[in-house]
């Protein structure tokens, strides 16, 4: 789950390879769309959003949110553009086929920047750096006084049906490599 930085999106798809599955957060989607929107327009907008989202069916709601980007084209291409950016990696975890509340806890990068958000507290407390060890253990501080807050995810009782969408993922992903090593040798 990224919020859509390209490094970020680089450095997962080089550490993971063909592996990857890129998600992008729903919530930093709808802003980008809805600050280039007027608030009429945002408003309106917004809920089709929301329904598109929360469309069970990944390829319906694609299709939706391709529809909408047409309909704002005109008088808003910026909130366009926004929509359309990155608007496969929206459905990501759509397409799992996750329970409704696991969903909803995979669709944000929310969790991730609390957790930040606790550590960069915890460590502006410092006034002077020494070295690259005392930032990390402040960091690592940081994260431990997060940790008090955590509680369980929502869908945490379904986490067995991510890990076998990404077991099915990566069984996909080595049985494509199997074809095209096939079709290379098959050709020589």
């Amino acid at each position: 789950m990224i919020d859509g930085g390209k490094g970020l999106r680089s450095t997962v798809k080089d550490t993971f390879g063909k592996y990857a599955l890129i998600a992008r957060c729903e919530p930093t989607r709808d802003a980008m769309s809805s600050a280039t929107c007027p608030k009429t327009s945002a408003l309106s907008s917004g809920r089709k959003l929301d329904r598109a989202w929360a469309e069970r069916n990944a390829d319906r709601a694609l299709s939706d949110l391709r529809a909408l980007a047409n309909q704002v084209q005109a008088n808003h291409p910026g909130a366009a553009a926004s929509l359309r950016e990155g608007l496969e990696e929206t459905l990501t975890v759509s397409r799992l086929n996750l329970s409704p509340g696991l969903v909803k806890t995979l669709k944000s990068t929310n969790p991730i920047e609390s957790m930040i958000s606790v550590a960069r507290t915890v460590t502006g407390n410092v006034k002077r750096w020494r070295n690259g060890s005392m930032i990390l253990r402040w960091t690592a501080t940081g994260i431990l006084e997060a940790e008090k807050k955590f509680r369980r995810i929502n869908g945490y009782r379904d986490l067995q049906l991510l890990h076998i969408a990404l077991q099915a993922h990566h069984v996909a992903v080595d049985d494509e490599a199997k074809k095209e090593v096939s079709k290379a040798t098959a050709v020589v």
